[in-house]
């Protein structure tokens, strides 16, 4: 074993994660967190935000076709597209590789750390933020949303958990904002989110979201991956009510692949139909799941997985958290 530096992310209050540091690239504070990079020999640049991982160099390609693709590819030819969140630009590039895509919103409430990916993370936007477009806005996405009525063929939620009671993304994870998410959707329009790590001692994450969503759309599916940066599986949601997200043929799948010339790193027709088969004892929660967040008691899970409610009151000007992944 070599001795050096040392990144130790702590998973859960019980399990660590040790990556080993070639070189420090980048650390510095925006409004909102501290931002943290470095380079590794196994996943190149690895991003962390307020000591979490969020994405690395070698394999943000899985977490990103992951959530973006399957949205996409639900709906016959989605021209405009809203992220919430994403503020590294990756999830905007693979909304972008759609060529029906006439309209990008991506809004990320930290200017700084948007303009701090657009400058040291280039492997991620791979120049999506200067797409002709993209429209890339700093705001609480929230409050744009609520003030801007235009409405959208896709909606992708790309957010943090909302780990800890004083947690302001809170106030994104309830059914008033899917209500407005919804609103926000033309018909037969889709939403697509990231729901929380898939793990036997914290299957009350996963659950807790969809029993929110479900409360909002007809159809509410979920799906998970294998992401390799975090040694375990994320699960990821999808949303509607004009269309059933695993009604669509593997046949259905191919042909709009193919169409749109979507040259994929990781997903397939075949591999995309595998995601939404859940083990026994995940859909198990899911169905058992009774709390609802909303706005006057959001949800907020604990450093163990557990979730629980209790009103917000925020802490300063009570904006709501950046939108990383």
């Amino acid at each position: 074993m070599e001795y050096g530096m040392y990144f130790l992310e702590q998973v859960t209050p019980y399990e660590a994660i040790s990556r080993r540091m070639e070189k420090v690239l980048a650390s510095g504070r925006t409004r909102f967190q501290d931002y943290f990079i470095f380079q590794t020999q196994a996943f190149g640049k690895v991003l962390v935000l307020d000591k979490d991982v969020q994405s690395a160099e070698r394999d943000e390609y899985v977490y990103h076709e992951t959530l973006v693709h399957p949205a996409m590819l639900a709906h016959p030819a989605p021209e405009s597209v809203f992220i919430v969140g994403g503020g590294e630009g990756a999830t905007l590039r693979e909304v972008l590789r759609h060529p029906t895509v006439k309209r990008a919103v991506m809004c990320d409430i930290d200017d700084q750390l948007v303009e701090m990916a657009r400058e040291l993370l280039p492997e991620w936007h791979q120049g999506a933020f200067d797409d002709p477009r993209a429209q890339v806005i700093t705001e609480d996405a929230r409050g744009w949303l609520e003030s801007h009525p235009e409405t959208y063929d896709v909606i992708i939620v790309d957010l943090n958990d909302p780990v800890g009671e004083d947690n302001p993304a809170r106030l994104l994870f309830t059914v008033e904002f899917y209500e407005l998410l919804k609103r926000r959707l033309n018909p037969g329009g889709v939403m697509a989110m990231q729901a929380g790590m898939i793990l036997l001692t914290h299957h009350k994450v996963h659950p807790v979201i969809h029993r929110t969503v479900r409360e909002v759309f007809r159809y509410t599916r979920s799906y998970r991956n294998y992401i390799p940066e975090f040694f375990l599986n994320f699960g990821f949601i999808l949303a509607s009510d004009g269309v059933d997200p695993v009604a669509f043929s593997e046949g259905t799948l191919e042909a709009r692949i193919l169409e749109r010339g979507l040259n994929l790193r990781h997903l397939t027709a075949p591999f995309i139909e595998a995601m939404f088969v859940l083990p026994k004892d995940l859909q198990e929660a899911i169905q058992a799941e009774r709390m609802v967040s909303t706005d006057a008691l959001p949800m907020y899970f604990t450093d163990e997985g557990e979730a629980r409610q209790a009103p917000y009151r925020p802490q300063g000007a009570g904006q709501v958290s950046p939108g990383s992944e």
